[in-house]
């Protein structure tokens, strides 16, 4: 997924975010999928996937 627009996107921070500032993560729920971001630096770049995307990513990152 290229470009979403992320005008008002809702973003969550996740909830195996490191609860003392360390790694941090945010998710907002797109249209066409979901993207992701440091919670810690909220203009800084994100990482968008499509619905499949998605899934594989954390599909992935429960097998490790």
């Amino acid at each position: 997924m290229s470009n979403p627009d992320l005008t008002g996107a809702g973003w969550r921070k996740s909830t195996r975010s490191d609860a003392n500032g360390g790694a941090c993560v945010e998710v907002a729920d797109l249209r066409n999928g979901v993207a992701v971001r440091d919670s810690k630096d909220k203009s800084g770049p994100t990482l968008a996937f499509d619905a499949q995307g998605w899934r594989t990513f954390v599909d992935s990152l429960k097998s490790n």
